[in-house]
C-alpha cells in the first residue's frame, strides 16, 4: 500500500490578483515560508515519509526542502510534476486574458478540457505526464508513505485520475497553498482519508 501526502507549495506572488504562474520562477513570500515550516512541523508529527517528491519549480522544491529536512530526507525534484505550461498566458492577470480572449477565457473556467493556451499545454498534457510521476512514485514505494509537492493544477490532475473523475470536474477540487491532501493506493484500490486541509497553518 502507498501512501500518498500530497501538497502544493506555499504562497507566492500572482496568487491573489490571480495570475496565470506556470512555469514562471517564484519564491516563497514571508508567508510562503512560514507556511512551509508549518505544513514541514504537520507532516513530521503525523507520517513517516520515505521520500519526498517535488516539481523542479523553486517555490515547491523550498517547501519540499523544508519538509524533507524535518523528516531526515532530501527531495528529489521530478519533471513530470512541473506546473502546466500556460504558454502566451504565462504571468498574464485573468483580467489581461479576459480582455484579450474572452471566449477562450471564458470556456477555461467553463471546459477546461477542451482548452489549450496559446503556445501553451492542454490538460491532456498534463494528465499524460503526471500520471507517469504517479505511476514512478507507486513503484517506488509499494509499501511506503511518500510525500508529493507540486502545483494547484498538477494536484488537481493527480485528483482526478486517483478520483477516477473527467477533465471536465478539473475545477470541483481546491487546493489551496500548503493544503494538505492524503491518498491511499492499494493494488489499484484508492482512498481519499483528506483533502486540502489548511488548519495546520492556522493554528497558533
Amino acid at each position: 500500500m502507498t501512501r500518498i501526502i500530497l501538497t502544493r507549495h506555499g504562497h507566492v506572488e500572482g496568487i491573489h490578483p490571480q495570475r496565470f504562474r506556470g512555469r514562471a520562477e517564484l519564491a516563497l513570500t514571508e508567508r510562503g515560508v512560514r507556511d512551509a515550516a508549518l505544513t514541514a512541523a504537520r507532516i513530521a508529527a503525523e507520517w513517516r515519509p520515505a521520500a519526498v517528491y517535488t516539481s523542479p519549480m523553486q517555490r515547491c522544491v523550498d517547501t519540499g526542502r523544508a519538509i524533507a529536512e524535518r523528516v531526515g530526507l532530501s527531495g528529489r525534484a521530478l519533471p513530470q510534476l512541473n506546473d502546466l505550461d500556460y504558454g502566451a498566458w504565462q504571468w498574464k492577470t485573468h483580467e489581461e486574458v479576459r480582455a484579450a480572449a474572452p471566449a477562450l477565457f471564458d470556456l477555461w473556467f467553463s471546459a477546461p478540457h477542451l482548452v489549450r493556451p496559446p503556445n501553451g499545454e492542454a490538460l491532456q498534457d498534463l494528465v499524460a505526464r503526471t500520471a507517469d510521476a504517479l505511476r514512478l512514485i507507486i513503484a517506488a514505494h509499494a509499501d511506503e508513505t511518500v510525500v508529493v509537492v507540486a502545483h494547484d493544477s498538477v494536484n488537481r490532475a493527480l485528483l482526478l485520475q486517483l478520483l477516477d473523475q473527467p477533465l471536465s470536474a478539473y475545477w470541483r477540487t481546491a487546493q489551496d497553498p500548503c493544503g494538505i491532501s492524503e491518498i491511499l493506493i492499494d493494488h489499484g484500490a484508492v482512498q481519499v482519508l483528506r483533502m486540502n486541509e489548511t488548519f495546520h497553518l492556522f493554528e497558533s
